[in-house]
């Protein structure tokens, strides 16, 4: 899936990553939603899965963008 069939919730490209302005979360067409973050070793996810670290600030921007 690339980047540009996601709706980004969050950020607006003046981030310290520039136009990519990680950290940042999206939402898919059939509704589920993607993390970019910091790789995190917090613990060993299962075998296809990943774990990402985000500010608490980003989620909260991405909860009132879904109106949550």
């Amino acid at each position: 899936m690339a980047r540009v069939e996601l709706t980004r919730l969050t950020g607006n490209g003046n981030g310290t990553c520039g136009e990519d302005d990680c950290p940042n979360v999206y939402r898919t067409a059939s509704g589920s939603i993607v993390v970019q973050g910091d790789v995190s070793d917090a613990f060993t996810p299962p075998q296809g899965e990943g774990l990402v670290e985000i500010p608490e600030s980003v989620l909260r921007e991405a909860v009132r963008a879904l109106g949550w």
